[in-house]
């Protein structure tokens, strides 16, 4: 069965042509195969690029996107899709041989009605720096019981999945992306999927590696609205259930110290060991598991769990304004 792959993409020049070559070159029939670059109006090379592997593969294909943010970019790819299963795909990724096709096969299996696989955070500039925030970002007290960065054993039932195959007609029945979310499009999707009965499976002999971020300011913004995003998606849909536990604790953590902070102000001073006990907690633990790691610079991995966590917890502040904004 063939299989569209969607690529949502803007200003990619230095990763879109790992991104198509591992699509092109992963044992797929191309005669079954499209490839959708959905652009959002690139202004480095990405284009000139894309259009050179336009030109000489011509199942590659270019659609634009008006709105430049990235669930516009993907329903668009889904709805102007020529085959009846779409894999949503990213431009920072490389797919391992085989993976369209291991997918669709299991997709074929009436129990699946989406599959992926998992992630090997990678970066292209490899130093102490980089190699201590790929850690964090594998790391399960880095990113909680995230499966499909952490990994399994087998194929595993999750509540969402990165780079995933869909039968198209799923989108016609639980709906598309939501548009008003730049952030958390695909796990709020993922959760109305899973309301409405279908089931999200991922394979981790199957593993996509991801070029993270590779300074702690990269890190630190790329958090930061992440956070932002998780309460501005509770804002916007009004269910909790949008996104799942793990994306709640950074916000949980600074409040911890920051609320008691706050009383101490009003009620008494000795609010104030609430908030120290908290932070303490925290750095004795990120210490113990920096020390333990053999071969990494363990005080890289110090800042960068640091970066992480306080960037996150504070864009979900943030945002947790917002949602009081929003909220009706």
């Amino acid at each position: 069965m063939g299989v569209s792959v969607v690529i949502p993409c803007y200003n990619e020049e230095d990763y879109i042509e790992t991104c198509l070559d591992g699509l092109i070159n992963n044992g797929f029939d191309h005669n079954e195969l499209e490839l959708l670059v959905v652009d959002g109006g690139s202004t480095d090379a990405t284009l000139q690029i894309v259009n050179k592997y336009k030109i000489k593969y011509p199942f590659v294909k270019i659609a634009h996107n008006p709105k430049r943010v990235t669930p516009f970019a993907l329903n668009i790819g889904v709805k102007n899709s020529k085959y009846s299963r779409v894999l949503i795909a990213g431009a920072h990724a490389l797919y391992p041989y085989g993976y369209i096709l291991e997918l669709n096969n299991l997709l074929d299996n009436e129990s699946i009605d989406v599959v992926g696989g998992s992630i090997e955070t990678k970066v292209k500039n490899e130093n102490a720096t980089t190699d201590a925030i790929c850690y964090v970002l594998s790391h399960k007290f880095g990113v909680g019981n995230s499966v499909f960065r952490i990994g399994a054993d087998k194929l595993t039932e999750v509540d969402t999945v990165p780079f995933g195959l869909y039968n198209k007609e799923i989108f016609d029945r639980v709906g598309y992306y939501n548009e008003l979310l730049i952030r958390n499009h695909d796990i709020e999707l993922s959760k109305r999927i899973q309301e409405h009965g279908y089931r999200i499976w991922m394979n981790p002999t199957l593993t996509c590696t991801y070029y993270a971020r590779e300074t702690y300011i990269g890190l630190a913004k790329n958090n930061y609205q992440n956070g932002y995003w998780n309460l501005k998606t509770l804002a916007i849909t009004h269910k909790f259930s949008s996104l799942s536990l793990r994306h709640y604790i950074p916000l949980l953590f600074i409040l911890s110290m920051l609320v008691p902070i706050i009383l101490s102000l009003i009620i008494g001073v000795w609010f104030m060991l609430v908030s120290l006990l908290s932070l303490f907690a925290y750095v004795l633990a990120i210490t113990i598991i920096s020390l333990k790691k053999k071969g990494l610079n363990s005080v890289k991995i110090f800042w960068s769990f640091i970066c992480l966590h306080f960037s996150y917890g504070l864009g979900s502040c943030v945002g947790l304004l917002s949602w009081l904004f929003f909220w009706k």
